[in-house]
């Protein structure tokens, strides 16, 4: 389901505590997602798909960057494959 989907995207970006209102609402946007129907008008689900796309947009760029490591681990790293071989 998509309220799943964009569950856990919310928690791999840690934005929660950031935008708490902006999550809230695309958790609402994903849950009315899954909430339509087959026989709903196609253009109810494109709408409530473009507003979820633009808040999501607006989160992931509010997302703190994802640090794996400066230059200067980089270089110990280096140095370190260097000596055991």
């Amino acid at each position: 389901m998509i309220s799943e989907s964009i569950a856990a995207e919310l928690d791999n970006l840690g934005v929660t505590s950031i935008a708490p209102g902006r999550v809230a609402i695309a958790m609402k946007l994903a849950r009315a997602l899954d909430a339509l129907g087959a026989d709903d008008a196609p253009t109810s689900q494109a709408v409530l798909a473009d507003k979820l796309d633009t808040i999501m947009a607006k989160l992931r760029a509010l997302a703190p960057p994802d640090v794996k490591g400066d230059v200067l681990d980089d270089l110990a790293d280096r140095r370190a494959q260097r000596r055991g071989a």
